[in-house]
């Protein structure tokens, strides 16, 4: 069965983005970029919500063509772009990125029957708020926690507002050069 993976970089005082969305202290190198690279290629659907959505479908479709574009960009958006991609939205009326489709429903009906899809992972990438939402129903399977080293003092949490503890297995640590630990955690089955 597929997983819902989330792939998040945090703060070591654990927030996603500052006070007004800054995520200027994100430390990234040839390594990370990488490693994250491994994970996105383990997965063919990415879930969003709809903020984190019109953000990436304002620059990755276009990104590989863009002058001076580096490999990564050019890696990643012909990833994205030809990956599903699923928005979780109640606003939202449509999209138009070409493989995207707007949900309007319960997440957890809609990624239930992802789940049982033949398939690869399906994978959030930010989307702190819809994230947040799939934990409160414990509905994501795996965490690759990129922790970067520095404390930001404000912003977005990342487990902000959990009802109840969220029981996860570290799998595997990994440190970079540039200082960045990832983490990956799995959750512990009940």
């Amino acid at each position: 069965m597929r997983n819902v993976v989330l792939l998040m970089h945090v703060s070591l005082d654990g927030f996603v983005a500052g006070p007004n969305g800054e995520m200027d202290w994100i430390r990234f190198d040839e390594e990370v970029v990488d490693y994250v690279e491994q994970i996105t290629n383990a997965a063919d659907v990415n879930l969003f919500g709809r903020a984190t959505y019109q953000m990436m479908a304002y620059y990755w479709p276009t990104a590989a063509e863009q002058p001076g574009a580096t490999q990564h960009d050019i890696d990643h958006a012909n990833w994205v772009n030809n990956v599903e991609k699923v928005v979780f939205s109640s606003t939202l009326d449509g999209v138009d990125w070409n493989n995207a489709r707007v949900v309007k429903g319960d997440p957890a009906t809609e990624i239930a029957r992802l789940k049982g899809l033949p398939g690869k992972n399906m994978i959030i990438i930010g989307s702190p708020s819809f994230a947040a939402s799939l934990m409160q129903q414990n509905l994501i399977d795996e965490y690759w926690l990129n922790v970067n080293p520095v404390a930001i003092g404000n912003g977005q949490a990342l487990f902000k507002d959990l009802k109840a503890p969220l029981n996860l297995e570290l799998v595997s640590a990994k440190t970079f050069g540039c200082g960045v630990i990832g983490l990956h955690y799995q959750k512990v089955q009940s």
